[in-house]
């Protein structure tokens, strides 16, 4: 399958602080890439590249063989780019904000308004059509923003962070807005800090920490890394958890990890079900209250805690 886009050691710094440290991914046409990391990661830097935002201090990025620095009129008209936060005008309508945007675009009056109906329907909005946007709310806002990135027909789209500050039924309502573009044949690369959100959506997937590349594959070949399936409890009082942490060790591969936010204490397992009956019965007899206990397969947050000894949202919130 051929690239849409692609990037080959990139690499920028903002001022002395390296932004991304030679970067390398690929998305295959019609298909969905996540790239995943923790504020500071360095995913907005790369989407900003990519969308002739931002100058890299060396390496090269295309989409469609289009190189983004020498031919970036030629990629503009190419792409279609929603940001982090809705980039839409409170005082017009939804329908005048779309129209506005395909006139920027070049795209005619006549057929503005024929592609701002035609996206206002298809994103669920023609109710709110002559309201304007300051009344919509944020899930709203977001269908209608990447409405306004699709008015010139992209090829490729940029979604950076689409469903952040979602509440969660907004969020899987945008999951199914997403998956519907690229079933039309849509390539997007996805930013997010979502785990859940890059297992539902991406074909593929890149993982960034601190501007570096540090592992990628689909979402089942990334969970396969951490291997087998983990045993969790949630302890009745979290003053046992030293005690628990060292009578579950032999039955673990690796020490087991605690969370005192939500009491809970956990490792990675072979033996299934079979290490979690020893594992209760070593805790009853040691007279240690469980209040929850399950054993599951390895998901991306494990994956992320596994390859760099902490999960996403315990990061620092640098620039990304």
């Amino acid at each position: 399958m051929a690239a849409a886009v692609e990037v080959h050691d990139l690499v920028l710094h903002y001022g002395k602080t390296l932004a991304l440290g030679g970067t390398s991914f690929a998305v295959p046409e019609g298909t969905v890439l996540g790239v995943l990391g923790p504020n500071g990661a360095g995913k907005t830097t790369a989407v900003r590249i990519l969308a002739t935002l931002l100058v890299a201090d060396s390496g090269t990025a295309s989409v469609f063989g289009l190189d983004v620095v020498t031919r970036a009129d030629e990629v503009r008209a190419t792409i279609g780019l929603t940001g982090q936060f809705a980039a839409v005008d409170e005082y017009l309508t939804g329908y005048e904000n779309l129209e506005m945007v395909g006139r920027l675009f070049g795209v005619g009056k006549a057929e503005s308004r024929r592609r701002a109906d035609e996206l206002l329907a298809r994103f669920d909005l023609l109710d709110a059509r002559d309201r304007t946007v300051r009344q919509y709310s944020g899930g709203m806002r977001r269908r209608l923003d990447i409405g306004a990135s699709l008015i010139g027909r992209p090829r490729v789209l940029f979604l950076d962070e689409p469903t952040t500050g979602l509440d969660p039924r907004s969020r899987i309502g945008m999951w199914d807005f997403i998956s519907d573009l690229v079933r039309d044949g849509t390539t997007i690369l996805l930013t997010t800090q979502y785990l859940e959100e890059a297992d539902r959506l991406a074909d593929s997937i890149i993982v960034l920490d601190k501007g570096f590349v540090i592992a990628e594959g689909t979402p089942d070949q990334l969970k396969s890394q951490v291997g087998g399936e983990r045993l969790e409890f949630v302890l009745a009082d979290m003053g046992q958890a030293e005690r628990a942490s060292a009578l579950l060790a032999p039955l673990g591969r690796e020490p087991p990890s605690t969370d005192t936010q939500v009491r809970r204490v956990s490792m990675p397992v072979d033996g299934g079900a079979d290490d979690l009956v020893e594992a209760l019965a070593r805790l009853k007899s040691a007279g240690i209250g469980v209040l929850d206990v399950g054993l599951r397969r390895p998901n991306l947050d494990d994956v992320f805690l596994s390859l760099t000894g902490h999960l996403v949202d315990e990061a620092d919130g640098d620039r990304s």
